[in-house]
């Protein structure tokens, strides 16, 4: 047998790859919440109970689900164009930073309307300036940017430590490793009273559909996705790999320290160091269960974010350690690379 590169991969089988890969998920863990002695329907019921079954519940994973969309599409608009962004939470976090000093009180100051725009692109700024630096050793001296941005998480990490804990430590928070907060004007209006959820997720939600059409209606769409299939045959037609990945590095690192700034302007009002509980790393997951497809980033990033929120009410229900989220979004990861090697080549006896 040997596997065969099909010409062209129906949208029906694109669209099943991902389906199969969640179904394939769900079934290896339910082995696992049957091993720990729990009813394995019950505990997928009680799942999305916890996720969906009261007004709360669907507030709090639609707030989950706005940071899962941005680091996903700053995955996918990478990964598209073969930059290995695997910075996305340090990106987040320097994000985060930026928002939470410039919307202090000793920060900007300037009306709600402008305010909060300047902050969300102070924010973009900071996650964009993270990545161009990886990008800027692999172009003039061929360094791996996935060792170089998966090591920056840790400097960011360091760095926000350093900040929250000497220039930016907010004075009443009683010792607790903390930032100054932001004022009340620079916070994102709610979408609905009494709870988390932001006008964030509409952000989110409008970013995947613009970043959807500029990939297949623009030149710079088609020159990233060249540059991503075929560097060789993108340079020799005449595309400048080098002036395409510095724009793809802004885009993806403004879309991670987006992230970052909208989860302090949004739900958080200040930074700690335990801000993100690995949004950068869960959006590469994000990315590739959507196929690298913004759109399907958001329904990718709403199956993920369902998985985290149910995980802890069916834990409290029926005794299975929540963590059992985090194995099934690890399989459906390893059950996507599977699925989309199935669809993209064929078996030829």
């Amino acid at each position: 047998m040997r596997f065969e590169r099909r010409t062209h991969v129906p949208f029906g089988l694109r669209l099943a790859a991902p389906i199969a890969a969640v179904l394939v998920a769900l079934a290896f863990a339910g082995i696992l919440i049957a091993i720990a002695g729990a009813p394995v329907l019950e505990a997928y019921r009680r799942m999305l109970i916890g996720a969906f079954g009261s007004r709360l519940a669907i507030t709090e994973t639609l707030t989950r689900t706005a940071p899962l969309i941005l680091t996903g599409l700053a995955a996918a608009v990478a990964f598209r164009a073969r930059l290995w962004n695997i910075g996305a939470e340090g990106q987040f976090l320097v994000g985060a930073l930026a928002a939470a000093a410039l919307g202090s009180q000793h920060g900007l100051h300037l009306p709600p309307v402008l305010l909060i725009p300047a902050l969300m692109l102070a924010g973009a700024v900071a996650g964009a300036l993270l990545l161009l630096g990886p990008l800027a050793l692999r172009l003039r001296f061929g360094v791996d940017e996935v060792v170089t941005t998966l090591l920056l998480n840790f400097v960011a990490l360091l760095f926000v430590s350093m900040m929250i804990e000497g220039a930016l430590k907010d004075p009443l928070a009683f010792g607790w490793p903390q930032s100054v907060p932001v004022v009340a004007d620079a916070m994102l209006p709610k979408l609905v009273a009494r709870t988390r959820l932001h006008v964030g997720l509409l952000v989110a939600i409008g970013l995947a559909v613009v970043i959807a059409l500029v990939q297949a209606r623009t030149v710079f769409g088609m020159e990233s996705r060249a540059a991503g299939l075929n560097p060789a045959a993108a340079r020799f037609a005449g595309v400048s790999l080098t002036g395409v990945l510095v724009k793809v590095a802004c885009i993806s690192g403004g879309l991670a320290g987006l992230a970052g700034a909208i989860e302090v302007l949004g739900v958080k009002a200040y930074v700690t160091t335990d801000l993100s509980p690995g949004f950068g790393y869960t959006g590469i997951v994000v990315a590739m269960l959507a196929a690298l497809n913004p759109i399907g980033v958001v329904f990718a990033a709403l199956f993920v974010a369902t998985m985290f929120v149910g995980a802890d009410s069916m834990s409290r229900a029926l005794g299975v350690p929540s963590f059992i989220a985090d194995v099934i979004v690890a399989m459906s990861l390893l059950a996507m690379l599977v699925a989309l090697s199935l669809a993209n080549y064929r078996i030829r006896r």
